[in-house]
């Protein structure tokens, strides 16, 4: 005997005010953060000499800070880098003097500290006027692929969708960027990496249940626009779960196992999916709902062609 499983009929739009005022507070933290706070940027934005130093034994960092202090080194950001026997160590650049000298006095005078059992396993160096230009080419990424999000939803969608989708893609990338100014994460290129394929992948979301509550408002015949709404995100709600699911399964592991290089770069896919997934099914919808969406909107337009008399009279 076949058993017929019952489709989901889950009231999201009943929540959606609680989900509005949840939203609209996590932005304001979040813009509020980025103004007084700002970003923890990378040397890829910064400029400056990264140098990574690993001992045999756990190092403190106070110590390693009281030694860079001594040698003129007073400004540097000094963190572990996976275990406590790891150091990474950021200095801001030096003039006159070039990147290679800055590394080499920094990790002579740690050596020395060490009796000598400190390695020097990498050393990076990007210069001020390189890390200006990457901040400003990488925010007119973020902006230039807002923009051509825009232009390609407002001619696949009623500009009422399209409107719904780009405010769920900002309410996505400010609320990712805000939870690293606000934790004092490090922003580098591969976090802005991130943070543009979260664009990607919200959109790509968004679509899905906007192609089906479309679908359902020149198909379903009775209901509002909002029994519609909640119908079209029920039936689209098990392909997004899935998705999510999967890809942070993925995500998850490159966090915990995938080394300290990418947590970053792991933490602002995590952050943007979840949040994403949310924005999809509140956001987004919410947004055209309150736009005024409706069955109206969406339905062909139906041109009523005129009966023309054999003597070609009108009736």
């Amino acid at each position: 005997m076949r058993i017929l499983k019952k489709p989901l009929d889950i009231d999201f739009m009943a929540k959606r005010k609680l989900a509005m005022f949840f939203s609209t507070t996590l932005i304001v933290i979040s813009l509020l953060s980025i103004l007084m706070r700002g970003l923890s940027l990378g040397i890829d934005f910064t400029g400056g000499t990264l140098v990574e130093v690993g001992y045999k034994e756990a190092v403190e960092l106070s110590k390693v800070r009281s030694v860079l202090a001594e040698s003129g080194f007073g400004d540097a950001t000094v963190q572990h880098f996976g275990t406590p026997r790891d150091v990474l160590v950021r200095l801001a650049p030096g003039g006159e003097e070039d990147s290679a000298a800055i590394s080499t006095k920094a990790f002579s005078e740690l050596n020395r500290a060490a009796g000598g059992d400190a390695e020097l396993r990498r050393v990076e160096f990007v210069g001020p006027q390189v890390g200006g230009e990457l901040a400003e080419d990488g925010g007119l990424a973020m902006l230039y692929a807002l923009i051509g999000i825009l232009i390609y939803v407002a001619l696949r969608f009623e500009w009422r969708f399209s409107l719904g989708s780009v405010i769920a893609l900002i309410h996505d990338v400010i609320i990712t960027v805000g939870i690293f100014s606000l934790f004092q994460i490090e922003f580098d290129l591969p976090v802005l990496a991130a943070v543009l394929a979260v664009i990607g992948y919200s959109l790509n979301d968004t679509i899905v249940v906007f192609d089906r509550i479309r679908e359902n408002f020149r198909k379903m015949r009775k209901g509002s626009s909002e029994e519609i709404i909640n119908s079209s995100i029920n039936q689209t709600l098990s392909r997004t779960l899935v998705t999510s699911g999967t890809t942070l399964l993925v995500l998850i592991a490159l966090f915990v196992f995938g080394g300290e290089i990418i947590h970053g770069f792991s933490l602002a896919l995590i952050v943007g999916i979840v949040v994403g997934t949310y924005s999809s099914i509140y956001i987004a919808s919410t947004a055209a709902l309150m736009l005024g969406v409706s069955k109206a909107d969406l339905m062909p337009v139906k041109k009523e062609a005129a009966n023309i008399a054999s003597d070609g009279s009108q009736v």
